[in-house]
Protein backbone atom coordinates (compact mmCIF):
# COMPACT_ATOMS: atom_id res chain seq x y z
CA UNK A 1 0.00 0.00 0.00
CA UNK A 2 2.79 2.41 0.95
CA UNK A 3 4.75 1.53 -2.21
CA UNK A 4 1.67 2.06 -4.41
CA UNK A 5 0.99 5.42 -2.76
CA UNK A 6 4.60 6.51 -3.30
CA UNK A 7 4.53 5.45 -6.95
CA UNK A 8 1.26 7.28 -7.61
CA UNK A 9 2.48 10.41 -5.81
CA UNK A 10 5.77 10.41 -7.72
CA UNK A 11 3.98 9.85 -11.03
CA UNK A 12 1.61 12.73 -10.33
CA UNK A 13 4.41 15.12 -9.35
CA UNK A 14 6.70 14.09 -12.21
CA UNK A 15 3.84 14.22 -14.71
CA UNK A 16 2.68 17.62 -13.49
CA UNK A 17 6.22 19.04 -13.60
CA UNK A 18 6.67 17.81 -17.17
CA UNK A 19 3.34 19.33 -18.25
CA UNK A 20 4.54 22.64 -16.81
CA UNK A 21 7.98 22.44 -18.51
CA UNK A 22 6.56 21.20 -21.80
CA UNK A 23 4.02 24.03 -21.90
CA UNK A 24 6.63 26.69 -21.20
CA UNK A 25 8.98 25.37 -23.88
CA UNK A 26 6.11 25.21 -26.39
CA UNK A 27 5.11 28.81 -25.64
CA UNK A 28 8.63 29.82 -26.67
CA UNK A 29 8.90 27.53 -29.69
CA UNK A 30 5.57 28.52 -31.23
CA UNK A 31 6.83 32.05 -31.83
CA UNK A 32 9.94 30.75 -33.57
CA UNK A 33 8.10 27.97 -35.44
CA UNK A 34 4.46 29.09 -35.92
CA UNK A 35 3.55 25.91 -37.81
CA UNK A 36 4.94 23.50 -35.21
CA UNK A 37 2.85 20.33 -34.96
CA UNK A 38 1.75 20.19 -31.33
CA UNK A 39 0.94 16.47 -31.50
CA UNK A 40 4.44 15.62 -32.72
CA UNK A 41 5.95 17.92 -30.10
CA UNK A 42 3.96 16.23 -27.31
CA UNK A 43 4.93 12.74 -28.50
CA UNK A 44 8.64 13.60 -28.62
CA UNK A 45 8.51 15.22 -25.21
CA UNK A 46 6.68 12.25 -23.64
CA UNK A 47 9.18 9.76 -25.08
CA UNK A 48 12.10 11.74 -23.66
CA UNK A 49 10.42 12.10 -20.26
CA UNK A 50 9.64 8.37 -20.09
CA UNK A 51 13.26 7.34 -20.71
CA UNK A 52 13.72 7.95 -16.99
CA UNK A 53 11.89 4.66 -16.41
CA UNK A 54 13.66 2.65 -19.13
CA UNK A 55 15.57 0.65 -16.53
CA UNK A 56 12.34 -1.19 -15.73
CA UNK A 57 11.40 -1.90 -19.35
CA UNK A 58 11.52 -5.54 -20.59
CA UNK A 59 13.65 -4.70 -23.62
CA UNK A 60 17.05 -5.96 -24.88
CA UNK A 61 20.04 -4.83 -22.82
CA UNK A 62 21.60 -2.85 -25.69
CA UNK A 63 18.39 -0.88 -26.24
CA UNK A 64 17.83 -0.46 -22.49
CA UNK A 65 21.36 0.87 -22.10
CA UNK A 66 20.72 3.44 -24.84
CA UNK A 67 17.41 4.65 -23.37
CA UNK A 68 18.91 4.58 -19.87
CA UNK A 69 21.64 6.99 -21.02
CA UNK A 70 19.09 9.41 -22.47
CA UNK A 71 17.07 9.22 -19.27
CA UNK A 72 20.14 9.89 -17.12
CA UNK A 73 21.00 13.08 -18.99
CA UNK A 74 17.34 14.07 -19.02
CA UNK A 75 17.20 14.03 -15.21
CA UNK A 76 19.78 16.82 -14.96
CA UNK A 77 18.16 18.81 -17.76
CA UNK A 78 14.73 18.33 -16.17
CA UNK A 79 15.88 19.60 -12.76
CA UNK A 80 17.25 22.87 -14.11
CA UNK A 81 14.45 23.48 -16.59
CA UNK A 82 11.96 23.09 -13.74
CA UNK A 83 13.96 25.30 -11.38
CA UNK A 84 14.57 28.10 -13.89
CA UNK A 85 11.01 28.11 -15.29
CA UNK A 86 9.61 28.35 -11.74
CA UNK A 87 11.97 31.24 -10.98
CA UNK A 88 11.01 32.94 -14.25
CA UNK A 89 7.30 32.62 -13.45
CA UNK A 90 7.88 34.06 -9.98
CA UNK A 91 9.69 37.05 -11.50
CA UNK A 92 6.87 37.57 -14.03
CA UNK A 93 4.23 37.22 -11.31
CA UNK A 94 5.75 39.94 -9.13
CA UNK A 95 6.41 42.01 -12.25
CA UNK A 96 2.67 42.02 -12.98
CA UNK A 97 1.82 42.75 -9.34
CA UNK A 98 4.20 45.73 -9.36
CA UNK A 99 2.95 46.73 -12.84
CA UNK A 100 6.50 46.36 -14.18
CA UNK A 101 5.39 43.71 -16.68
CA UNK A 102 2.26 43.57 -18.86
CA UNK A 103 -0.62 41.25 -18.04
CA UNK A 104 -1.29 38.86 -19.66
CA UNK A 105 2.32 38.06 -20.50
CA UNK A 106 2.93 38.71 -24.24
CA UNK A 107 4.07 35.84 -26.43
CA UNK A 108 7.43 37.45 -27.21
CA UNK A 109 8.25 37.66 -23.48
CA UNK A 110 7.42 33.96 -23.17
CA UNK A 111 9.80 33.26 -26.05
CA UNK A 112 12.71 35.18 -24.55
CA UNK A 113 12.01 33.69 -21.11
CA UNK A 114 12.15 30.17 -22.56
CA UNK A 115 15.32 31.04 -24.47
CA UNK A 116 17.07 32.33 -21.34
CA UNK A 117 15.99 29.27 -19.35
CA UNK A 118 17.21 26.84 -22.02
CA UNK A 119 20.56 28.62 -22.41
CA UNK A 120 21.14 28.67 -18.64
CA UNK A 121 20.17 25.01 -18.35
CA UNK A 122 22.46 24.03 -21.22
CA UNK A 123 25.38 25.94 -19.67
CA UNK A 124 25.00 24.24 -16.29
CA UNK A 125 24.52 20.78 -17.76
CA UNK A 126 27.60 21.12 -19.98
CA UNK A 127 29.62 22.35 -17.00
CA UNK A 128 28.37 19.43 -14.91
CA UNK A 129 29.29 16.92 -17.63
CA UNK A 130 32.83 18.33 -17.78
CA UNK A 131 33.24 18.59 -14.01
CA UNK A 132 32.23 14.95 -13.49
CA UNK A 133 35.40 13.85 -15.31
CA UNK A 134 37.58 15.31 -12.55
CA UNK A 135 38.58 13.21 -9.54
CA UNK A 136 39.43 15.15 -6.43
CA UNK A 137 41.32 13.93 -3.35
CA UNK A 138 40.27 14.60 0.24
CA UNK A 139 42.64 13.99 3.17
CA UNK A 140 41.88 13.46 6.86
CA UNK A 141 43.91 12.50 9.91
CA UNK A 142 42.17 10.67 12.74
CA UNK A 143 43.79 9.97 16.10
CA UNK A 144 42.92 7.16 18.47
CA UNK A 145 44.49 6.25 21.80
CA UNK A 146 43.87 2.56 21.25
CA UNK A 147 47.04 0.60 20.52
CA UNK A 148 47.70 -2.60 18.60
CA UNK A 149 47.35 -5.96 20.36
CA UNK A 150 50.27 -6.93 22.58
CA UNK A 151 52.76 -8.87 20.49
CA UNK A 152 54.46 -12.12 21.55
CA UNK A 153 58.09 -11.67 22.52
CA UNK A 154 59.24 -13.17 19.23
CA UNK A 155 57.33 -10.49 17.34
CA UNK A 156 58.19 -7.56 19.57
CA UNK A 157 61.09 -6.28 17.49
CA UNK A 158 59.11 -6.54 14.25
CA UNK A 159 56.10 -4.85 15.82
CA UNK A 160 58.22 -2.03 17.18
CA UNK A 161 59.43 -1.24 13.68
CA UNK A 162 55.87 -0.74 12.39
CA UNK A 163 54.65 2.85 11.95
CA UNK A 164 52.13 4.22 14.44
CA UNK A 165 49.63 4.97 11.68
CA UNK A 166 47.61 3.23 8.99
CA UNK A 167 46.81 4.71 5.62
CA UNK A 168 43.24 3.98 4.51
CA UNK A 169 41.82 4.76 1.08
CA UNK A 170 38.06 5.27 1.11
CA UNK A 171 35.84 5.16 -1.97
CA UNK A 172 32.10 4.74 -2.31
CA UNK A 173 29.25 5.02 -4.78
CA UNK A 174 30.98 3.66 -7.86
CA UNK A 175 27.53 2.75 -9.26
CA UNK A 176 28.86 0.34 -11.86
CA UNK A 177 26.39 0.12 -14.71
CA UNK A 178 25.38 3.77 -14.46
CA UNK A 179 26.15 6.07 -17.41
CA UNK A 180 29.91 6.50 -17.93
CA UNK A 181 30.69 4.58 -14.71
CA UNK A 182 33.22 2.28 -16.38
CA UNK A 183 35.15 5.15 -17.93
CA UNK A 184 36.22 6.41 -14.52
CA UNK A 185 37.35 3.10 -12.97
CA UNK A 186 40.92 3.23 -14.32
CA UNK A 187 41.31 6.78 -12.99
CA UNK A 188 39.86 5.76 -9.59
CA UNK A 189 42.14 2.73 -9.27
CA UNK A 190 45.18 4.82 -10.21
CA UNK A 191 44.17 7.41 -7.64
CA UNK A 192 43.87 4.75 -4.95
CA UNK A 193 47.28 3.29 -5.80
CA UNK A 194 48.84 6.74 -5.76
CA UNK A 195 47.85 6.96 -2.08
CA UNK A 196 49.91 3.82 -1.37
CA UNK A 197 47.31 2.68 1.17
CA UNK A 198 47.62 -0.05 3.77
CA UNK A 199 43.91 -0.74 3.48
CA UNK A 200 41.16 0.09 0.97
CA UNK A 201 37.54 0.48 2.09
CA UNK A 202 34.61 0.57 -0.34
CA UNK A 203 31.62 1.98 1.53
CA UNK A 204 28.77 0.59 -0.56
CA UNK A 205 26.81 1.24 -3.76
CA UNK A 206 29.49 -0.43 -5.81
CA UNK A 207 26.82 -1.37 -8.35
CA UNK A 208 23.94 0.35 -10.04
CA UNK A 209 22.86 -2.22 -12.62
CA UNK A 210 25.38 -5.01 -13.22
CA UNK A 211 23.57 -6.08 -16.41
CA UNK A 212 24.44 -2.77 -18.04
CA UNK A 213 28.20 -3.21 -17.63
CA UNK A 214 29.86 -3.21 -21.05
CA UNK A 215 33.22 -4.76 -20.06
CA UNK A 216 32.90 -6.54 -16.71
CA UNK A 217 36.14 -8.50 -17.24
CA UNK A 218 38.10 -5.27 -17.68
CA UNK A 219 36.62 -3.80 -14.47
CA UNK A 220 37.54 -6.97 -12.57
CA UNK A 221 41.13 -6.76 -13.78
CA UNK A 222 41.34 -3.11 -12.79
CA UNK A 223 40.05 -3.89 -9.30
CA UNK A 224 42.59 -6.71 -9.00
CA UNK A 225 45.33 -4.19 -9.76
CA UNK A 226 44.61 -2.22 -6.57
CA UNK A 227 47.68 -2.35 -4.33
CA UNK A 228 47.01 -2.38 -0.60
CA UNK A 229 49.11 -4.14 2.04
CA UNK A 230 46.11 -5.51 3.93
CA UNK A 231 43.68 -5.85 1.04
CA UNK A 232 40.41 -4.35 -0.20
CA UNK A 233 37.19 -4.60 1.83
CA UNK A 234 33.65 -3.53 1.07
CA UNK A 235 30.19 -3.27 2.58
CA UNK A 236 26.90 -3.42 0.70
CA UNK A 237 24.88 -0.27 0.02
CA UNK A 238 21.22 0.12 -0.84
CA UNK A 239 21.94 -0.34 -4.58
CA UNK A 240 23.93 -3.53 -4.05
CA UNK A 241 20.93 -5.81 -3.58
CA UNK A 242 18.10 -7.38 -5.54
CA UNK A 243 17.94 -10.37 -7.84
CA UNK A 244 21.52 -9.86 -9.06
CA UNK A 245 23.04 -10.06 -5.56
CA UNK A 246 24.82 -13.38 -6.11
CA UNK A 247 26.22 -12.14 -9.41
CA UNK A 248 27.48 -8.98 -7.67
CA UNK A 249 29.11 -10.99 -4.87
CA UNK A 250 30.78 -13.29 -7.40
CA UNK A 251 32.02 -10.23 -9.32
CA UNK A 252 33.58 -8.80 -6.15
CA UNK A 253 35.12 -12.14 -5.19
CA UNK A 254 36.76 -12.37 -8.62
CA UNK A 255 38.00 -8.80 -8.08
CA UNK A 256 39.77 -9.79 -4.80
CA UNK A 257 37.39 -7.56 -2.85
CA UNK A 258 36.34 -8.93 0.54
CA UNK A 259 32.69 -8.20 1.34
CA UNK A 260 31.76 -7.91 5.02
CA UNK A 261 28.05 -8.60 5.58
CA UNK A 262 27.58 -7.47 9.18
CA UNK A 263 30.91 -9.18 9.87
CA UNK A 264 34.28 -8.05 11.14
CA UNK A 265 37.92 -8.77 10.38
CA UNK A 266 40.98 -8.06 12.48
CA UNK A 267 43.44 -6.30 10.19
CA UNK A 268 47.06 -7.23 11.02
CA UNK A 269 46.31 -7.06 14.77
CA UNK A 270 46.07 -3.29 14.33
CA UNK A 271 42.36 -2.56 13.92
CA UNK A 272 38.97 -4.19 13.68
CA UNK A 273 37.12 -3.53 10.44
CA UNK A 274 33.34 -4.00 10.32
CA UNK A 275 31.16 -3.94 7.22
CA UNK A 276 27.44 -3.31 7.70
CA UNK A 277 24.48 -4.31 5.56
CA UNK A 278 22.38 -1.37 4.44
CA UNK A 279 19.02 -1.35 6.29
CA UNK A 280 16.92 -0.57 3.18
CA UNK A 281 18.44 -2.40 0.19
CA UNK A 282 16.61 -2.13 -3.12
CA UNK A 283 15.32 -5.66 -3.73
CA UNK A 284 16.76 -7.02 -0.48
CA UNK A 285 19.90 -9.00 0.30
CA UNK A 286 18.53 -12.46 -0.44
CA UNK A 287 17.24 -13.07 3.07
CA UNK A 288 20.14 -11.38 4.87
CA UNK A 289 19.01 -8.74 7.35
CA UNK A 290 20.96 -6.02 9.10
CA UNK A 291 21.84 -7.13 12.61
CA UNK A 292 21.48 -5.20 15.83
CA UNK A 293 24.68 -3.31 16.60
CA UNK A 294 25.03 -5.17 19.91
CA UNK A 295 25.18 -8.47 18.03
CA UNK A 296 27.65 -7.09 15.50
CA UNK A 297 30.02 -5.95 18.25
CA UNK A 298 29.56 -9.04 20.45
CA UNK A 299 32.87 -10.69 19.54
CA UNK A 300 34.85 -7.59 18.63
CA UNK A 301 38.10 -6.83 20.44
CA UNK A 302 37.31 -3.30 21.63
CA UNK A 303 40.90 -2.76 22.75
CA UNK A 304 41.76 -2.24 19.07
CA UNK A 305 40.56 0.72 17.01
CA UNK A 306 37.14 -0.23 15.60
CA UNK A 307 36.43 1.06 12.08
CA UNK A 308 32.97 0.62 10.56
CA UNK A 309 31.97 0.80 6.91
CA UNK A 310 28.28 1.79 6.92
CA UNK A 311 27.01 3.10 3.60
CA UNK A 312 24.35 5.51 4.86
CA UNK A 313 25.43 8.21 7.36
CA UNK A 314 21.86 8.34 8.67
CA UNK A 315 22.84 5.24 10.69
CA UNK A 316 25.62 6.84 12.74
CA UNK A 317 23.46 7.51 15.81
CA UNK A 318 23.12 3.80 16.61
CA UNK A 319 26.81 3.45 17.42
CA UNK A 320 26.96 5.70 20.47
CA UNK A 321 30.59 5.67 21.58
CA UNK A 322 31.13 1.97 20.81
CA UNK A 323 33.33 2.46 17.73
CA UNK A 324 36.15 4.78 16.77
CA UNK A 325 35.62 5.62 13.11
CA UNK A 326 32.64 5.33 10.73
CA UNK A 327 33.15 5.47 6.95
CA UNK A 328 30.11 6.31 4.83
CA UNK A 329 28.96 7.60 1.46
CA UNK A 330 25.45 7.50 -0.03
CA UNK A 331 24.70 11.23 -0.04
CA UNK A 332 26.85 12.19 -3.06
CA UNK A 333 26.83 15.53 -1.23
CA UNK A 334 23.67 16.15 -3.25
CA UNK A 335 25.62 15.68 -6.52
CA UNK A 336 24.09 18.79 -8.10
CA UNK A 337 23.05 22.18 -6.73
CA UNK A 338 20.57 22.80 -5.07
CA UNK A 339 20.15 19.14 -3.98
CA UNK A 340 23.24 19.56 -1.79
CA UNK A 341 21.21 22.00 0.34
CA UNK A 342 18.67 19.21 0.88
CA UNK A 343 21.23 16.58 1.91
CA UNK A 344 22.83 19.10 4.27
CA UNK A 345 19.44 19.61 5.95
CA UNK A 346 18.57 15.90 6.14
CA UNK A 347 21.80 14.40 7.50
CA UNK A 348 23.78 15.28 10.62
CA UNK A 349 26.74 15.13 8.25
CA UNK A 350 26.35 14.74 4.50
CA UNK A 351 30.03 15.29 3.70
CA UNK A 352 33.43 15.54 5.32
CA UNK A 353 34.61 14.88 8.87
CA UNK A 354 32.24 15.01 11.83
CA UNK A 355 32.45 14.22 15.52
CA UNK A 356 29.46 15.05 17.68
CA UNK A 357 31.50 15.43 20.88
CA UNK A 358 34.70 14.18 22.49
CA UNK A 359 34.43 10.43 22.87
CA UNK A 360 31.97 10.07 20.00
CA UNK A 361 33.03 8.20 16.87
CA UNK A 362 34.78 10.10 14.14
CA UNK A 363 32.64 10.05 10.99
CA UNK A 364 33.93 10.55 7.46
CA UNK A 365 31.39 10.84 4.65
CA UNK A 366 32.64 10.92 1.09
CA UNK A 367 30.78 12.51 -1.82
CA UNK A 368 31.46 9.36 -3.85
CA UNK A 369 33.82 8.45 -6.62
CA UNK A 370 31.18 8.39 -9.36
CA UNK A 371 27.58 9.46 -9.99
CA UNK A 372 24.10 8.03 -9.80
CA UNK A 373 21.43 8.96 -12.32
CA UNK A 374 22.57 12.09 -14.11
CA UNK A 375 26.26 11.86 -15.16
CA UNK A 376 27.11 15.34 -13.94
CA UNK A 377 28.43 17.19 -10.89
CA UNK A 378 27.42 20.78 -10.14
CA UNK A 379 28.62 22.26 -6.86
CA UNK A 380 30.18 18.94 -5.81
CA UNK A 381 33.02 16.69 -6.96
CA UNK A 382 33.83 13.03 -7.47
CA UNK A 383 36.52 12.08 -4.99
CA UNK A 384 38.63 9.45 -3.32
CA UNK A 385 39.59 9.89 0.32
CA UNK A 386 42.91 9.33 2.03
CA UNK A 387 42.76 8.77 5.79
CA UNK A 388 45.68 8.52 8.17
CA UNK A 389 44.55 6.61 11.26
CA UNK A 390 47.14 7.51 13.84
CA UNK A 391 47.44 5.41 16.99
CA UNK A 392 48.64 7.61 19.85
CA UNK A 393 49.81 5.93 23.04
CA UNK A 394 47.65 6.92 26.05
CA UNK A 395 49.44 9.38 28.30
Amino acid sequence: MIAATFILTFAALYGGANVFIGKRIYQGLVLLFPNINIAVYICIYIIIALTLFSGFAPIPVTLRRWFFSIGAYWVGIFVYLLLFFILADIVLFFGRILQAAPSPVPQNIRFYTALVVIVKTAALVIYGMRNVKKLHHAQYEIQTQKAASPAPAAEAESRASQPDSLKIALVSDLHLGAVNSERSIERIVQGINNLNPDLVCMAGDIFDDIELLRSPARVIELFKSINARYGVYACLGNHDGGGDLNEMLSFLEQSNINVLKDEHRVIADRLVLIGRLDPIPIGGFGGLKRKNITDVLANVDASLPVVVMDHNPANIKEYGNKVDLILAGHTHRGQIFPVNLLTRAIFDVDYGHYQKEAGSPHVIVTSGASTWGMPMRIGTCNEIVGIVLRQVSPS
